[in-house]
C-alpha cells in the first residue's frame, strides 16, 4: 500500500510531496556519483567508502555551516539553483583549510510548505556544488515545517566530510616569517554579511531590482552570485607548493578568520592597495557609510581564500592557481610580532 497519511496532510505536512521531490532531484545527485559512493539515496545513511591507498595515517576532516539569510534575496528573487552551491561552498571551503579533499556531503532542507520543483531547484545547486568540489551528494533530509516556516520560505544546511594523510595536514604550524600571503579572488559577498547588507540597500522586491553604475547587472543578481568552491584549486597549488597555512575568508572578515590560520609569535600584515576590491563592496560601504574597519571585519572584500607560502614558492604558487582558472594577489606577508592581522 502506498505510504499517504490524510490527517497529516491536513495538518500541512504532504509526504507525497516529498516523494516527488525525490524523484525530481535524483538525476541532479546522480551528477554527484564517486567512485566511494555505495548507496543510492532513500536509505537511513548514505554509505561512502573511502580509498586510503597512499596514506600513511588517513585523518577525517569535517565541515558544516548554512547559507544564512541571504537566502532571503533568494525568496525574493524567485530563484533558487545557486543557494545549494553557497551550502556546499561555505563546507568545502572550510575542508580544504586543512588540506584535506572533500569526499562527501550531505544537505538538510526545512520548508515551510513542500513544494517539488522548489527543492529539486535548491538540490541542482547542492549537486552543482558538490560536482565543483569534487565530492557525492550521498544523502539529505527535506523536513517540511508548517507553522514554524511561512509556505515561501525555508532554511538550508549541510555538511562536508573530507579527508587527508597526517603527514600533509595543514595547521599553520609551518607559517614563519617572511611567507608571503597570496590572496584568491572571490566572486562577490558569498555568503556572510548578509544581515548588513539587507539593513544597508533596505532590500525588498523594489531594490533588489536597482541597477548601479558600479554593478553591470542588478543589485540582486549581484548579491546573489554564489560563494566561489576554491576546493579543486587549493589542492592543487597543495600538490606543487608546500602551503604553509589557509584561510577561508569568510564572517568576521579579514580581521576574524586570517588570525585562525596563524601560530603564536607570527602576524599577517595586509597591504590593502593589493586587495583587489570589489565593486560591490565600494558600493556597500558608499551607501551604508560603513567604515573601513568595519567592512574588512564583515567581508571578504575580494578575496574569499587566503594562504601562506616561502617566499621560494611565490611564483610556483601564483602559476598553480592561474593554472587552475583563477585570478592570485600577493596582498602580504608573515612578520613576527603579536598574533593577528594588521592592514595598511
Amino acid at each position: 500500500m502506498e505510504s499517504f497519511s490524510q490527517s497529516y496532510k491536513d495538518a500541512g505536512v504532504d509526504v507525497t510531496a516529498g516523494y516527488k521531490a525525490v524523484e525530481l532531484m535524483k538525476k541532479h545527485i546522480a551528477r554527484t556519483k564517486t567512485d566511494g559512493v555505495l548507496s543510492g539515496i532513500g536509505g537511513f545513511g548514505g554509505l561512502f567508502a573511502p580509498n586510503f591507498s597512499g596514506m600513511r595515517r588517513p585523518v577525517l576532516v569535517s565541515g558544516t555551516d548554512g547559507v544564512g539569510t541571504k537566502l532571503k534575496l533568494a525568496f525574493l528573487m524567485d530563484k533558487h539553483d545557486t543557494v545549494g552551491i553557497d551550502c556546499v561552498a561555505m563546507c568545502v571551503n572550510d575542508v580544504v583549510c586543512c588540506g584535506a579533499a572533500p569526499l562527501f556531503f550531505l544537505d538538510y532542507i526545512a520548508v515551510g510548505k513542500n513544494e517539488p520543483e522548489r527543492v529539486a531547484q535548491i538540490v541542482s545547486g547542492v549537486a552543482e556544488g558538490c560536482v565543483q568540489a569534487g565530492c557525492a551528494l550521498v544523502g539529505g533530509e527535506t523536513a517540511e515545517m508548517p507553522g514554524f516556516y511561512p509556505p515561501d520560505e525555508y532554511d538550508l544546511a549541510g555538511f562536508s566530510v573530507g579527508m587527508v594523510d597526517y603527514d600533509r595536514m595543514i595547521d599553520g604550524s609551518a607559517v614563519e616569517p617572511g611567507d608571503v600571503l597570496i590572496g584568491i579572488r572571490s566572486s562577490g559577498v558569498h555568503s556572510n554579511g548578509f544581515s548588513l547588507v539587507r539593513k544597508v540597500f533596505q532590500i525588498d522586491e523594489k531594490t533588489i531590482n536597482t541597477r548601479y553604475d558600479e554593478l553591470s547587472c542588478t543589485l540582486g543578481e549581484a548579491l546573489l552570485e554564489p560563494t566561489k568552491i576554491y576546493v579543486k584549486t587549493m589542492l592543487s597549488v597543495i600538490g606543487q607548493c608546500n602551503v604553509h597555512a589557509i584561510s577561508h575568508i569568510t564572517g568576521g572578515g579579514f580581521y576574524e578568520n586570517i588570525p585562525r590560520m596563524l601560530q603564536e609569535g607570527t602576524r599577517a600584515v595586509i597591504e590593502k592597495a593589493r586587495v583587489p576590491v570589489l565593486p560591490i563592496f565600494d558600493l556597500i560601504a558608499q551607501v551604508g557609510k560603513i567604515p573601513e574597519r568595519d567592512m574588512y571585519n564583515t567581508f571578504n572584500m575580494g578575496i574569499g581564500m587566503l594562504f601562506a607560502v616561502s617566499a621560494a614558492d611565490t611564483d610556483k604558487a601564483l602559476a598553480a592557481v592561474q593554472a587552475a582558472g583563477e585570478n592570485a594577489y600577493i596582498v602580504g606577508e608573515i612578520r613576527q610580532g603579536e598574533k593577528g592581522v594588521e592592514l595598511w
